[in-house]
């Protein structure tokens, strides 16, 4: 299935305006039943539809980095033991920039399709959260791309705070990195309130290793891979906790090695140099709604990725030693300068 590039400036734009009721403190929600990501649900949806329950496991599989994100910083602020997997409610926005072919949720539930969706406060959210029985102690704001509506995650911060849960729930939330959003419609008050929230965490998803194959994955320019380092060191810069994931899907076999030494280079070049140990590689599997959008393309993709995090590994051993690369990922501390208005 070939793809029109996306103008994502322009849909950008398009998305937040009809997902975003600023009047009323409200962000299209996705509502679940009836979705095709349905289907690949472990346990029901709950809050009224709007919510569902996912396991992060920290174990990849064979030859894959584990995945302590978001467990790690997660159980480090809620004091918790040690744990492999988690549970997290979690609430998704109902508009994205991109198309990512991989994406574990229908498009339909990306395009504020009226059918699917339904604009919610903060304070809704939270009631139906609270209302769950044997609720998890973590909200993963997700989508969709959150970052559409940033003041989405200020809100939610405000209303926990106001409710004085601030030290009981811890918040994730999810960012493509597809846009700057963040800068352009928060006030700086709203930034220090994300920036200084000692229960607040993100992470921020590179969507490939090299221009070719974030256009691939995301079905955007492919020269919009060089913004992705820019946007990521504005969030170091601002004081925000913020990790890295990343997706090494390509469609090409060519010079894998070199081209994931490069995205490495430009890690430590552009971001930090201990973001790498900040950065985890994602294992695309299959779901759902992505295994209609197969084609050869793909499958060879979902192999290459196996080879790159090869690489990637490889990689680290060489340019950590092996204490360094011991350390818990909230461990690797880069520099927060609280420039939030840069």
């Amino acid at each position: 299935m070939e793809l029109k590039v996306i103008n994502t400036e322009k849909f950008s734009s398009t998305m937040r305006d009809r997902a975003i009721d600023l009047a009323n403190r409200r962000v299209l929600m996705t509502k679940f039943p009836g979705s095709e990501q349905e289907k690949d649900f472990s346990l029901p949806a709950n809050c009224g539809g709007f919510g569902r329950i996912h396991h992060f496991r920290r174990n990849q599989g064979v030859d894959w980095p584990s995945n302590p994100l978001p467990i790690d910083p997660a159980l480090h602020f809620l004091g918790y033991p040690p744990q492999d997997e988690i549970e997290v409610q979690v609430f998704q926005n109902a508009v994205c920039s991109w198309r990512c072919w991989y994406c574990f949720v229908d498009f339909d539930l990306l395009s504020a399709n009226p059918k699917h969706s339904e604009f919610k406060s903060a304070a809704e959210l939270l009631d139906l959260y609270l209302k769950e029985r044997n609720r998890p102690a973590i909200i993963d704001l997700s989508g969709g791309q959150p970052d559409l509506v940033p003041e989405w995650t200020v809100w939610m911060l405000e209303e926990i705070a106001a409710r004085d849960l601030s030290k009981e729930i811890f918040v994730w939330s999810d960012d493509n990195l597809s846009n700057d959003f963040l800068w352009r419609f928060l006030s700086r008050t709203d930034l220090e309130t994300l920036g200084s929230a000692a229960n607040y965490a993100r992470v921020g998803c590179f969507k490939g290793y090299d221009p070719d194959s974030f256009g691939f994955n995301t079905s955007a320019e492919p020269n919009l891979f060089f913004e992705q380092f820019k946007l990521m060191r504005r969030l170091v810069l601002a004081g925000f906790d913020v990790y890295g994931y990343a997706t090494f899907t390509s469609p090409s076999t060519k010079d894998v090695r070199r081209k994931i030494r490069e995205f490495v280079d430009r890690l430590q070049s552009e971001v930090h140099e201990l973001f790498p140990l900040r950065t985890i590689p994602l294992r695309i599997r299959e779901f759902t709604p992505m295994v209609q959008r197969h084609q050869p393309d793909q499958e060879i993709a979902l192999e290459v990725q196996e080879e790159a995090v090869k690489a990637w590994c490889e990689e680290l051993e060489a340019r950590f030693d092996a204490d360094t690369r011991s350390r818990a990922v909230f461990e690797h501390q880069v520099e927060r300068t609280r420039a939030y208005g840069s």
